[in-house]
């Protein structure tokens, strides 16, 4: 083996020992008291909706403990409104049964009738107890620190009644207001629609000049959303904020343990914070029509089981001038489902990769195409051999240059071995020679390069959609595949190398179907050990990939397969190293 050879395995070692260890970091399993811990609380949710059924009213006293501490903290105007009865008005439409507290006018609940979490349990997006879409601001009444109007119990104008249901084009909505004196209150507006992933929340400010500073009020979202995937690590790895800002976009990821923070202003077209599948996103009203100041702030936390659970905040500032102001707001709490997200002017929230390369190719090419097939194709696994079956073709003539330039080594490779016996002892003249005989039968060694590179591009954006499609997402195939979205084990390891902890049956049959190319295409004695060594590294590296993916790469393995049997067997213009001398060679 000589030198090249010998640095080509070290740097092929390298690379995949340093992919598999960024996977043993970032495809860990969610820790099990986590776990067990959302199924408690996800229960406690679930029995909660018996009583909304029951149309029983739901009311909860609050009992705020007296301290000396609660003047400054609130301030005497204020300080009133912390004590009360908490009502619940539940609210259900075709998509989304939702929650609302008349404590901080907030959202508590939001549940997706049509996605479950891994564990079977409804999708409930809003984390935390204190609910989320509510109002804090400074006063002229206390020194440091804010309001939050998640202490202060509203008023609804439900008279009497907490449960709604509302289909199609239909809309309702639900007033809460804090009515400070006759003349000065704080009025928040709640609208609903039958058949949409929204809500539409409208704030108004009475009067409190004398109360609110200059700098305003901040509107916003705590702790991000709750996770609804199995592996924490997976989740956590597609979970950002981000606000978009005069057509930029400015994005946060906790992906170490500092805290990260970003404070960004100028005319918002909207803020979001999202999880792998999900997001929520708040859209000023008109679009392009607030300047506004926009904190996004995140953090990473290391929890038990090797999991990771990342959580983020959004707020959006909005400085108050005097009398009544009004804003509004379009929040959209759902499915990162590209043909209802782009409705609402939100396509960036989907990670289709880079921007500028191959984000279009994914975007506008892979995904449409995609959908079209599954539009006449029901199953998700079915339509994905399809879709690589098509793929394969379009790829075909970036393919077929790539196994012809295998073929042209094969065919010399007799050649070569004879120089290599002949130049055993002088490696110098060994690798003069066969410079020549590249020259001489007009072969480029890096011709079979080009190609692959070429294709790039395509396979990076493919990855990136079918990763991230929430389409995939436990979608059924047959047999052990039953989530295309998770990877699909069948053998669970007693231990962990390098962060993989089971086999994945898919990935099992891909890693066959390279070794069949492998040994298809590999000619050069010294990369022998490549044949081998290449497919068991790609095996355990893949087994960490969604089952969609593997299926992907192992359909179109077995195309390139048949495609190289092809031309190496079957094809009418089979090429003789006489035929490769006769060709016209290129310069350079």
């Amino acid at each position: 083996m000589d030198r090249n050879s010998i640095i080509g395995f070290i740097l092929i070692a390298i690379l995949i020992t340093a992919w598999l260890l960024y996977q043993s970091f970032t495809q860990r399993p969610e820790p099990t008291p986590l776990k067990e811990k959302q199924k408690t609380e996800q229960k406690a949710a679930n029995d909660s909706i018996v009583d909304s059924n029951n149309d029983e009213v739901i009311t909860e006293e609050k009992v705020i403990n007296d301290s000396s501490n609660l003047v400054a903290k609130y301030g005497p105007t204020f300080l009133p409104f912390t004590q009360g009865y908490e009502e619940i008005i539940v609210v259900e439409n075709e998509l989304v049964r939702a929650k609302l507290s008349s404590k901080g006018a907030t959202l508590i609940e939001w549940k997706l009738k049509k996605y479950k979490q891994w564990n079977d349990y409804s999708t409930q997006l809003i984390w935390g107890e204190k609910g989320q879409l509510f109002l804090t601001f400074p006063t002229r009444e206390i020194q440091r620190g804010e309001v939050d109007t998640r202490d202060l119990f509203f008023k609804f104008d439900n008279q009497g009644q907490y449960n709604y249901s509302i289909k199609g084009k239909d809309s309702l909505i639900i007033t809460a207001k804090l009515d400070i004196s006759p003349s000065k209150s704080i009025v928040k507006k709640f609208k609903f629609y039958g058949n949409q992933y929204v809500v539409v929340t409208d704030i108004e400010i009475n009067n409190l000049d004398d109360l609110l500073l200059p700098r305003g009020f901040s509107f916003g979202w705590t702790d991000g959303l709750r996770y609804q995937e199995k592996n924490s690590v997976d989740e956590s790895s597609d979970a950002v904020a981000m606000t978009s800002i005069r057509g930029e976009l400015f994005e946060i990821d906790a992906s170490d343990n500092d805290p990260v923070k970003e404070k960004k202003s100028g005319r918002i077209e909207f803020a979001a914070l999202k999880i792998k599948y999900f997001t929520a996103a708040i859209i000023p009203q008109p679009k392009n029509s607030v300047e506004a100041t926009v904190d996004l702030d995140g953090s990473r936390q290391h929890v038990e089981d090797e999991g990771v659970i990342e959580r983020y905040n959004m707020n959006i500032r909005l400085p108050y001038k005097s009398g009544i102001e009004k804003h509004s707001f379009l929040v959209y709490i759902g499915p990162l489902d590209y043909d209802i997200v782009s409705g609402y002017g939100l396509e960036a929230t989907i990670n289709f990769g880079w921007r500028w390369l191959i984000r279009p190719i994914g975007e506008y090419f892979m995904l449409p195409f995609f959908k079209l097939i599954h539009h006449f194709v029901a199953n998700y696994g079915i339509s994905l051999i399809i879709f690589s079956i098509l793929i394969k073709i379009l790829l075909y003539p970036l393919s077929i240059g790539q196994m012809r330039s295998a073929n042209k080594m094969k065919l010399l490779a007799p050649e070569m071995e004879k120089i290599r016996e002949k130049f055993k002892d002088d490696p110098k003249v060994q690798q003069q020679e066969t410079m020549k005989l590249y020259t001489e039968y007009g072969i480029n060694p890096a011709g079979g390069c080009l190609p692959l590179l070429l294709q790039m591009p395509i396979l990076y954006a493919l990855w990136s959609v079918l990763r991230t499609s929430i389409d995939l997402r436990q979608a059924d195939f047959f047999l052990w595949i039953t989530d295309l979205s998770v990877p699909d084990s069948i053998i669970s390891f007693p231990f962990s190398l390098l962060g993989i902890k089971s086999l994945s049956g898919l990935a099992l049959l891909m890693g066959i179907t390279l070794f069949l190319q492998q040994k298809l295409t590999i000619t050069d004695p010294r990369q022998k050990a490549l044949i081998y060594i290449m497919p068991i590294m790609f095996t355990l590296m893949f087994s960490n990939f969604p089952a969609g993916l593997n299926l992907y790469y192992f359909v179109f393995n077995l195309l390139g397969i048949i495609q190289q049997v092809y031309i190496n067997n079957f094809s009418k213009k089979k090429l003789t190293l006489a035929d490769l001398k006769k060709m016209p060679k290129k310069e350079g």
